[in-house]
């Protein structure tokens, strides 16, 4: 898209409106707001109740428009899928939930586009360690000690799936 315009929201998975801050935003730019705004909403309904990161660019010659959706935080997509409002105010002696290792690995693959690590097992290892400073024991252990049991290969057969 030659000379396009770039236009960054935050909104709420699926509940994208025309108002504000989308509508005063791309009225300008000549775009019909409702065609982008059934766009958004259908790209982020999976994150539905999660603040999510959006990009809408629009060409103003031709009036074409891309949007590019960003992930939830890791810290959104951990309360979301234990479905509560915050973390643990004292991490190491309350915990507010328990995830399975698979949900963990689910919420890696959602993220490891924006994190650092080089694999799908780095990228989960990373995810445990938020999951610490939150409270959120994985398989009801603490975890860091199962970022030890993936390093000794304990769950090799989850990421040979992946």
């Amino acid at each position: 898209m030659p000379k396009s315009k770039s236009f960054n929201f935050t909104i709420e998975g699926g509940k994208a409106t025309g108002g504000p801050p989308i509508g005063p935003a791309l009225t300008p730019s000549g775009i019909n707001v409702m065609d982008v705004v059934k766009k958004i909403n259908e790209a982020t309904k999976e994150f539905a109740g999660m603040r999510v990161p959006v990009t809408v660019k629009v060409d103003p010659e031709t009036k074409e428009f891309d949007i590019e959706i960003g992930t939830p935080s890791t810290a959104a997509l951990l309360l979301n899928e234990l479905k509560i409002e915050k973390g643990s105010s004292s991490p190491s002696k309350q915990k507010v939930g328990n995830l399975t290792l698979q949900q963990v690995i689910k919420i890696a693959k959602l993220k490891i586009k924006d994190l650092l690590a080089k694999d799908i097992k780095a990228a989960t290892k990373e995810i445990l360690g938020t999951c610490v400073s939150f409270g959120i024991t994985v398989e009801n252990k603490d975890p860091r000690e199962v970022q030890k049991e993936i390093d000794k290969g304990l769950y090799d057969n989850l990421f040979k799936e992946i």
